[in-house]
């Protein structure tokens, strides 16, 4: 499950990796205190979601314990498709603005976050530790935010639409292994 977890918890942060690609691309310096606010804006916010996520499909488990699977399916897959999808949008990462204080990261830090309290929501009906889950996302996307800001600075925005569509098909994915799991197609 731990493979599962961290497959999740890269797949749930390459919105953030994209966002700061662009933020990189478009920073004349990247400062340490820059990078450390990027770390834990996006990083901060993507495991507070999926803990909000985590409580509410707890709160729902009892009535749906027993289509949890098909839950956790359909979820991850519109998220995932959801990514491929964004992935082919022309205004995904918006590179005219690289500041780093709180009217500009907050906003960013959310809507990068909306995917994470769905998976936090499929979290709560597989059968994994909480604060792993939590502390995964939260670490791998802050390492991977300010991987994307230095990136973004050296090789611009080349990787972003690959990565969300990585990021996408993982998801699909896993859905796809819990259903097959569930139905005793897999181990």
């Amino acid at each position: 499950m731990i493979i599962a977890l961290i497959a999740i918890a890269i797949s749930v942060s390459l919105d953030a990796f994209a966002v700061s690609i662009g933020k990189g691309m478009t920073a004349i310096h990247i400062k340490t205190g820059d990078a450390l606010a990027t770390a834990l804006w996006f990083g901060g916010f993507q495991a507070l979601f999926p803990l909000i996520g985590i409580a509410i499909g707890t709160e729902l488990s009892a009535y749906l314990g027993a289509v949890n699977h098909w839950i956790i399916f359909v979820l991850l897959t519109v998220l995932g498709g959801n990514m491929i999808r964004e992935a082919f949008r022309k205004d995904t990462v918006d590179t005219r603005d690289s500041q780093f204080d709180w009217r500009h990261m907050l906003p960013l830090a959310i809507a990068c976050s909306i995917d994470a309290l769905a998976v936090g929501v499929s979290l709560a009906f597989m059968k994994v530790s909480v604060w792993l889950a939590v502390s995964l996302i939260g670490a791998v996307t802050a390492v991977l935010s300010v991987t994307g800001l230095h990136l973004g600075k050296i090789v611009g925005i080349r990787w972003q639409k690959p990565a969300q569509v990585a990021g996408g098909v993982v998801l699909i994915l896993i859905g796809v292994k819990v259903l097959l799991e569930h139905f005793g197609m897999l181990p």
